[in-house]
Order: structure tokens, then C-alpha cells, then sequence
């Protein structure tokens, strides 16, 4: 072929090439997260795309555009009962345009954004449909039978004790990876449930998990969702990875203003603050939380005294069944703790990515006993600093249930026969009389007749 005949088919292939569109980035895949007031939506991308998003209505719709784009992902099964969406359907725009409509149960509404790549993910469109009224799913937590009724008691408006339990990662954020796909988030929330119960179960607690399924919430979330129930604690419960397998030992944290107490310290307050990032939430730069933080140091006074005594509590607990990374509470900077006026604790149960304490974790077992033990610490603490005005409180002052055939009193965690008699006014061996006594051994929850003094 002669040089000019060369020139012409090269000319005539950059024309073709020209006027092809540019090269689509492909929808490789499409997650769901169900919370109890948003569906989260994640479209997993080759590269960064333009979107659009818009609802219609009659029927309630919802349309999601986006430029030079090309869908392979597969749109069925992707658990969407439970949600706002009824159905998912798509179609290709003459101009190269992927059109996503979700069709939906009940009118909704929603942001969107994109997100850069991470040490996890590559580029991604985040759609939350947020619900907007009745409609939405509740965030109940039916985990146990209710607990026993407190007996009435003519001492004014006693509360019960708050503990936020905060299931960390979820979602979007699977937190640290353990040996054959054991992931954090799976196991920290089971840990949590498990803590839910036990102090769920116990008269004059109130507990509360800031999540109850897999999805994400943001670390401002977990700390503003404390101070909407006027928590008493914050327990954070995490099962992190550290760059060396040999990494060992549960520790137990609490803040610090003044840098980490160690290397891991600053490794972990550094992935757990990047949270954000990998669980899909961008940073809105809330004013509210600079102005709160004026009077940081003001409330942080009592919040850090009584987070070293729950912690160690804690600490003494874990220590008798697990190897600790260290033989004290440790500190950090995790922005999670930094709950003015609420005492926070973050209990990291023991180092996933090390291949024998991946293989506890993974027990329900290990996980009840470690919840035991954090749940015990939590009593232990609040029996010896009860808030005023609570009905723990009002136990350990000495609060006497009513009864058709005189006094009784019910033990709680922490008492003895001899307090309990020194306490009522009667003697030990009176005491140990009307209840056919032949020692001092009492059980939590058992029923003390209380005699006449």
C-alpha cells in the first residue's frame, strides 16, 4: 500500500476515533444499607462521573442520572423489602446518560455526593433516600423480654441510668478485616447486643445501641445520638487491626489532650477518626460543633474523671480472662470520646488481624463473656457513683420496697447482709433470723424481709 493510500486510512481512524464519546465509566456495583431513617444507596464506579438526581411524582419516583456512564451490575436482589423502594428499573439515554428510577412506596427525600477513592473503596455515588415522616421504619431494638418493673416508690421522679452502647463501623465501614472474612463490624455488634441485654435485664438501666443493624453512622452521629438521650456512659466497642500481625491484647481507652499513650494509640486514633471517609459521610463543617467546643474543657473535667473509673473497672474485668495489650487504661485523641460531660470509654476487644485472637472473636462465647464483662464493670461503676435521682441511687441509699406484710429490700450488686442490716437499722443476726439464714451469702435480686428494729 503506497504512502498516501497509509495517510488516509490513519486519517480516517483518528476521525472515527473522534467522534466515538468519551469513554464511560461502568457501574461495577450497587450496595444497599437500611438505617432506621435513611436507605443508603452506593454505586461502586471505574472513575468519577456527573450526576443528577430529581424525584417525580404521582407515582412517587426517584431518578438517578449520571453522564458517560455504563451500568454492569446486576439490580435484582439487592434487599430492598424493607425500604422506601418498591422497584428498580434503568435504561441507557441516547446521549450516554445511565438512568436509574427508583420507584417508590411513599414520598421521601434524599441528597447525594460523590466520594473519592480510599484505602478501601475507588470512586462512588452515595444516594440516601431520607424518610420524612411515619412511614419510615423505627429504630426499636427487640432484643429482650422487658426488664422487671421497678417497685413503686413515693420519692418523686426517679430515672433509670442511660448507657449508649456504640457498635462501631457498619455499613459502608466494615472496620478492621480479620482471618476468612471476619469482619469488625459483625462481631463489635454482637459484643453490643449482648451488653444491651445484660443491662437491658437490670432494674434501673436504660441502654441504648447507637446502631442496631449494618449501616454506618458518622462519629459526630454517635456522640450528638448520646447527648439526645442525656446519656449517664458512652461505651464504644471495637475489635481493630494493627500494621503487625504479632499485634496482641485487649485495651481499654479513654481521651486524651495530650496525645496517645503509645504507638498503637495514635494508629488507631488515626483509622477510627478517618471513619468518616470509608462509612460515606462528608464533612458539612457544623459551626454548632466549634461553638460546642468552647465549653469543652469546662464539662471534660467530670466526664474524664469518671471515664478513667469506669475504665478501669473494665480494664480489671477483661484482664481476667483475656490477655491486655497493657496493665492500664490507655489514652488517645478518638473523636468519638470527646463527649462533653459524658463519661466515654472504647473497649477494643483484642486484635483481629492477629490470627488467634481473630479465632476468639469469632466465638459466642468469647463475646458473651466479654460483654459480661464490660456490662459488670458499667454496674459496678454506677453502684459506687450513681447519679442523683436515679433508682440506682435510691437502692444503694437504703430504698425499702413496699410490702402487704412489712418491709423488704432487694438485693442489688454490691451489697452484703451486714450493710444491708447496718443499713435498716437491725441487727445481722435478727436479720439472718427472719430470712432462715444460716450465713451471709445473698444473691442479686433476692427479696430481704426487713424486720422491725
Amino acid at each position: 500500500m503506497g504512502g498516501f493510500a497509509k495517510g488516509i486510512l490513519c486519517l480516517l481512524a483518528g476521525l472515527w476515533f473522534c467522534w466515538q464519546p468519551a469513554m464511560a465509566a461502568e457501574i461495577q456495583n450497587v450496595r444497599v444499607w437500611l438505617a432506621p431513617d435513611h436507605t443508603r444507596l452506593v454505586f461502586d464506579l471505574s472513575g468519577p462521573v456527573k450526576h443528577k438526581v430529581f424525584s417525580l411524582d404521582n407515582p412517587n419516583r426517584l431518578v438517578v442520572d449520571m453522564a458517560s456512564s455504563r451500568l454492569d451490575a446486576r439490580l435484582d436482589g439487592l434487599g430492598l423489602d424493607d425500604s422506601p423502594v418498591s422497584g428498580i428499573r434503568h435504561s441507557r439515554q441516547p446521549d450516554g446518560t445511565q438512568r436509574i428510577v427508583l420507584d417508590l412506596r411513599r414520598k421521601i427525600e434524599q441528597r447525594s455526593f460523590e466520594l473519592a477513592p480510599n484505602a478501601q473503596y475507588g470512586h462512588r455515588l452515595v444516594v440516601d433516600l431520607l424518610e420524612t415522616g411515619a412511614g419510615g421504619r423505627q429504630a426499636s431494638v427487640e432484643l429482650s423480654p422487658e426488664p422487671e418493673a421497678l417497685p413503686a416508690i413515693d420519692t418523686g421522679a426517679l430515672r433509670d441510668i442511660v448507657v449508649v452502647i456504640d457498635a462501631g463501623h457498619g455499613g459502608e465501614d466494615p472496620g478492621a478485616l480479620g482471618p476468612g472474612g471476619l469482619r469488625e463490624k459483625d462481631v463489635v455488634l454482637s459484643i453490643a447486643r449482648e451488653v444491651y441485654r445484660r443491662l437491658e435485664k437490670t432494674p434501673g438501666y436504660k441502654p441504648v445501641l447507637v446502631r442496631d443493624g449494618d449501616y454506618y453512622v458518622s462519629l459526630r452521629g454517635r456522640t450528638k445520638l448520646a447527648r439526645r438521650h442525656n446519656a449517664d456512659l458512652f461505651v464504644s466497642i471495637h475489635a481493630d487491626a494493627f500494621k503487625d500481625k504479632r499485634a496482641r491484647g485487649a485495651s481499654v481507652w479513654i481521651i486524651s489532650d495530650r496525645g496517645a499513650t503509645s504507638e498503637v494509640g495514635r494508629w488507631l486514633a488515626q483509622k477510627e477518626n478517618s471513619a468518616d471517609a470509608i462509612g460515606g459521610v462528608l464533612s458539612l463543617g457544623d459551626k454548632d460543633e466549634v461553638l460546642a467546643g468552647v465549653l469543652l474543657d469546662m464539662s471534660m473535667t467530670y466526664s474524664k474523671e469518671g471515664s478513667r473509673q469506669v475504665a478501669d473497672r473494665v480494664h480489671g474485668n477483661i484482664g481476667k480472662f483475656a490477655r491486655m495489650h497493657k496493665p492500664f487504661v490507655e489514652q488517645a485523641g478518638f473523636v468519638v470520646l470527646k463527649s462533653p460531660g459524658i463519661p466515654s470509654i472504647l473497649v477494643e476487644t483484642g486484635f483481629i488481624s492477629n490470627p488467634d485472637e481473630a479465632r476468639k472473636l469469632r466465638s459466642k462465647s468469647y463475646q458473651r463473656e466479654m460483654a459480661a464483662a464490660i456490662a459488670d464493670g458499667i454496674q459496678d461503676y454506677f453502684w459506687q457513683r450513681p447519679p442523683a435521682m436515679t433508682h440506682v441511687a435510691h437502692r444503694k441509699n437504703g430504698g425499702a420496697l413496699p410490702s402487704l406484710g412489712g418491709r423488704t429490700y432487694k438485693v442489688a450488686r454490691g451489697d452484703t447482709l451486714s450493710v444491708i442490716a447496718v443499713r435498716n437499722g437491725v441487727s445481722l443476726s435478727t436479720l439472718r433470723a427472719a430470712n432462715g439464714l444460716s450465713g451471709d451469702t445473698i444473691r442479686v435480686g433476692q427479696v430481704l424481709k426487713i424486720p422491725s428494729s
